[in-house]
């Protein structure tokens, strides 16, 4: 095993696990020097985890941006601290839950689309250095103000009362649980997420994933660089340009790249990022560019 491999790992955490403790175990089964994810999981929730090797570790604020989408299943008349099933009974509606699947409907649309979401009070957000989990823990919960997210897909797969199974594709820093909660408020009743299964993350979806079983065996085998996708193929919406040595010695020197440097015209003009690959067809670097700027700074550089 090569401990410098680079590359992005897709593994589809299990339930009970940290995405933290994912990504130890997955260092120690193939002895990487670096590596870390794009986008946590909460333990209950199961699915897509990207696990950033080495030098793609530093493509990890660019995968944690992307959009992502889930598995969900709404449990009616019962909410709780937590907003999922992990937290305690706060509150449980008497009346049998009965609703129409166009009352349904009614509720799921008015959260589709751009919103403001109050995260929830046990997140890892922090307030003034401190976890909010660790402040409500000990009782002294902190409502941070709302955010805007955009949900920009929702489809209920299943309705058996109280439950309400759907999929969801939403915007980084979108919560959820919270959306389940906020969704049973809407109806009258309240709700919790009672099950979380991630499919797509950052581009990545389950077909790429391996379990940690799988990649035992993986590893066992060396054969474990058959589950790791190259860095440059984490660029699936993104321009990308072909940098010859020249330009390839200009980056490695850290010099500062203009117009006349990149090749074609349709992709200097890009505002945003743009990949570069050598001649081996290797990611080396990600630039950035805003409109009427004559240069492109490094986002970052992987070489």
């Amino acid at each position: 095993m090569d401990p410098k491999t680079s590359g992005i790992l897709v593994v589809d955490k299990p339930a009970g696990l940290s995405s933290a403790s994912v990504v130890g175990r997955v260092k120690r089964l193939l002895q990487v020097s670096k590596i870390g994810h794009a986008g946590t999981l909460d333990p209950f929730a199961t699915g897509v985890l990207v696990c950033c090797l080495n030098k793609a570790t530093r493509l990890a604020g660019f995968l944690i941006s992307g959009n992502k989408t889930y598995e969900a299943i709404l449990h009616l008349g019962e909410e709780t601290d937590t907003q999922d099933a992990t937290g305690r009974v706060t509150k449980k509606e008497e009346r049998e839950i009965l609703f129409s699947k166009q009352e349904i409907t009614t509720a799921f649309d008015r959260f589709t689309g751009h919103i403001n979401q109050l995260p929830p009070v046990y997140s890892a957000l922090k307030h003034k250095g401190v976890p909010l989990y660790k402040l409500a823990r000990a009782g002294n919960p902190v409502q941070k103000p709302a955010r805007p997210v955009e949900i920009m897909h929702m489809n209920i797969v299943e309705i058996h009362m109280p439950f309400i199974r759907f999929d969801v594709t939403c915007s980084s820093g979108t919560y959820i649980r919270a959306l389940c909660s906020d969704i049973g408020h809407e109806l009258g009743c309240g709700g919790h997420l009672k099950a979380l299964r991630r499919t797509e993350c950052g581009g990545f979806s389950l077909d790429r994933a391996v379990t940690l079983e799988e990649l035992d065996t993986l590893a066992a085998k060396d054969q474990w660089m058959d589950a790791l996708t190259p860095m440059k193929d984490s660029l699936k919406d993104l321009p990308v340009c072909l940098a010859d040595r020249e330009l390839t010695e200009k980056i490695k020197n850290g010099r500062v790249l203009s117009r006349n440097d990149l090749y074609p015209e349709k992709v200097r003009d890009q505002k945003g990022l743009i990949g570069l690959v050598d001649e081996n067809n290797s990611l080396i670097a990600l630039l950035t560019h805003e409109e009427n700027s004559t240069t492109y700074p490094y986002y970052c550089v992987l070489i």
